[in-house]
């Protein structure tokens, strides 16, 4: 039987927006204390499922699209997501764009990352002052999901394709 996540993801059928505006995130991801090691490889194997996933949704048609708002200098923490991007992002078909926070100053915000599947509803995860989670939050009113994907949209706009950006 699917987890209520593996479901939630089952049903998504045209699009997966994610926001992330957070300069770090769970510290003590095994993943992440990898990379700091010099372990890239390992770090990127431990999201395989991930990419999996991620795979799975293109094969069917939904594009996957994640925006990161980043501080510059990028903290420790983005330049890991910036390095394992390749192999577990873009491996599995996901589009991704970075801007440098200075560039959203204009734009409304939410005050938390989240998701939006197929412009109708999403969660947002909520994380705790250190970076842990502290989990997600429905989201289903038609007036915050239009904040949200509006909000994605205008970031992706003017947000640089991973290809393109060197990190500062």
């Amino acid at each position: 039987m699917p987890t209520r996540a593996e479901d939630q993801w089952s049903r998504v059928t045209t699009s997966a927006v994610h926001l992330e505006m957070r300069d770090s995130y769970i510290r003590d991801d095994p993943a992440f204390i990898a990379w700091q090691q010099g372990r890239v490889e390992e770090a990127s194997a431990a999201y395989q499922g991930w990419t999996a996933r991620v795979k799975e949704l293109t094969a069917r048609g939904v594009v996957v699209r994640r925006a990161r708002i980043i501080s510059e200098p990028i903290s420790d923490y983005c330049r890991f997501e910036y390095d394992v991007t390749g192999p577990v992002n873009l491996a599995g078909g996901e589009l991704v764009r970075w801007l440098p926070r200075r560039r959203a100053s204009d734009i409304a915000l939410p005050g938390n990352d989240f998701w939006i599947f197929d412009g109708s509803h999403g969660k947002f995860n909520h994380f705790t002052g250190d970076g842990s989670s502290a989990g997600p939050e429905p989201i289903t009113e038609p007036r915050v999901v239009k904040l949200c994907a509006d909000a994605f949209e205008a970031v992706w706009e003017r947000a640089i394709p991973h290809e393109e950006y060197k990190p500062v």
